[in-house]
């Protein structure tokens, strides 16, 4: 039975459960559900008080999820309660069979995807630290010297590294043609490290027009997943949201 076989009515069989009016993580799954053409509803952004179900649903879930992202699943439940899903690469995990975001009837191509996909969050992760390398609680002002340490080591050394990476990824998949990371069509591996690579640019705009050229398959990929239909239609509708004060954050100071 597909997801929209599933729908209850009119309601959307999965609800995304994050913070409101910032992509953060939870951008990572809005991609895969606007890739797929499946309804979702995106709880803090489109119901009144909606922020509040969030935080309800996250500590009553079984097990009670850390923080958003959450994924809350219509139709399903577990150990009684209503079947709530936690951590970005694991929704992505469980989301991506379900929507054809991963190879079909290759097992161990799920695991490359997965991997793939955990390595562009930990891209992710490291970019945040940029900013707030001391303490996530602290605004960015009380550790300022500290991030600006931090910032030229991420620029000089992890930027080139990850994207070296991906490069070789990329051309070590003849199947893709540089479009994508496995395989011959789109996985969430390939929109996760796309939001990554939009965040990485948001924030260190210079340092990646200095060393874009060194990495033509990872531009011309970008292009490609732009161009993908359903997800050109989201990017330019008023359902993306922008990038701000979140993960990925623009302190010129800090892109040398």
């Amino acid at each position: 039975m597909s997801p929209q076989e599933k729908q209850q009515g009119t309601e959307p069989m999965y609800e995304l459960l994050y913070h409101p009016e910032i992509p953060g993580r939870g951008e990572y799954i809005r991609l895969v559900f606007e890739a797929t053409g499946i309804p979702y509803s995106d709880v803090s952004n489109e119901e009144y008080n909606g922020y509040k179900k969030v935080q309800n649903l996250i500590t009553e879930a079984n097990p009670p999820a850390f923080a958003p992202p959450a994924l809350l699943v219509h139709g399903e439940d577990y150990h009684g309660k209503p079947l709530v899903i936690s951590q970005t690469s694991n929704i992505l995990l469980y989301l991506g069979p379900k929507l054809g975001l991963v190879p079909e009837g290759d097992e161990i191509a799920r695991y490359h995807v997965n991997g793939l996909a955990i390595t562009a969050l930990d891209f992710c992760s490291e970019a945040h630290d940029v900013h707030h390398p001391i303490d996530v609680e602290q605004y960015y002002e009380q550790q300022k010297e500290e991030a600006m340490k931090k910032a030229k080591a991420f620029t000089t050394r992890r930027i080139p590294k990850f994207f070296g990476y991906f490069e070789t990824v990329l051309k070590e998949n003849k199947e893709g043609n540089g479009m994508y990371l496995v395989g011959k069509s789109l996985t969430y591996a390939d929109t996760t490290l796309w939001q990554v690579l939009e965040g990485i640019e948001f924030a260190f705009p210079k340092t990646v027009a200095k060393i874009s050229k060194t990495y033509p398959l990872l531009s011309f990929f970008r292009g490609n997943i732009e161009e993908h239909k359903r997800l050109k239609e989201y990017l330019s509708s008023d359902r993306r949201l922008p990038f701000s004060m979140g993960i990925f954050r623009h302190y010129p100071e800090l892109d040398a």
